[in-house]
């Protein structure tokens, strides 16, 4: 005798899945992956502050372009194109992503008891994505729309923008926020893509990267805001002394 299998009359998305979850889980992952990596770029690129002036204008002069200019000067228009790329990635992401935010009361429900019962780690980290996630959906195009529109970058006009603009305040809610949902979500796409095999361990260094991460990103800021309490109120563009 031979097995049979029942299939249902009329087919449903609803019983087999929709064929594009899966490419948006896909797509999800890998504008994920991309600005977690820019991130980490992005925390070490400003840490340069923190070697000195000079340091800090010329590594500005180099990604904006300064080498293929006939003064070595950067373009700030170079800043403005890809701060609209990544504003467009960010997009793409946060729409693959609001498919697995929780939409009805219910659902609220039963993750908080599965939060507070089962304890699970791994549901654990995906609040905290989810938390942060909501954050990032407010702080992150209001700084790129600020690099979008005043693209100049530079020791004194940085300083300045986080000092006398007070956008410390947005840098200093940014920071932690967008730390912990690219780690978290690094270490999510590493599990979820089986790139891994033990959790525990790599729990352990996505921990050990936010903390360093966070401390680099609070020294940068600390770094700029020094600069720019010693600055004139009316700031002009650093000059190099070499």
């Amino acid at each position: 005798m031979t097995a049979r299998t029942l299939i249902p009359r009329i087919f449903s998305y609803q019983l087999t899945g929709h064929p594009w979850s899966a490419r948006a889980d896909k797509l999800q992952s890998a504008t994920g992956l991309m600005l977690a990596s820019f991130l980490v770029f992005h925390l070490h690129f400003e840490s340069s502050i923190l070697l000195g002036k000079e340091v800090f204008f010329h590594l500005v002069q180099i990604l904006e372009g300064g080498l293929f200019t006939d003064d070595g000067r950067g373009v700030s228009a170079f800043t403005q194109i890809f701060s609209v790329f990544m504003l467009l990635i960010v997009v793409l992401h946060a729409a693959m992503a609001l498919r697995r935010f929780p939409s009805q009361l219910g659902q609220w429900r039963a993750l908080r008891g599965h939060l507070v019962c089962v304890k699970h780690k791994d549901t654990q980290a995906w609040f905290w994505q989810l938390a942060t996630g909501f954050i990032l959906f407010f702080l992150v195009p209001a700084h790129l729309f600020t690099m979008i529109l005043h693209p100049e970058i530079g020791p004194n006009l940085s300083a300045a923008r986080v000092v006398q603009d007070n956008f410390w305040l947005l840098y200093a809610l940014l920071l932690p926020a967008v730390v912990i949902h690219g780690l978290i979500g690094l270490y999510r796409v590493a599990v979820k893509w089986g790139l891994v095999s033990n959790r525990s361990v790599l729990r352990k260094v996505i921990k050990l990267l936010i903390i360093y991460l966070i401390l680099l990103g609070c020294a940068s800021l600390l770094a700029y805001v020094v600069i720019g309490l010693d600055l004139p109120s009316q700031v002009s563009p650093y000059i190099s002394k070499i």
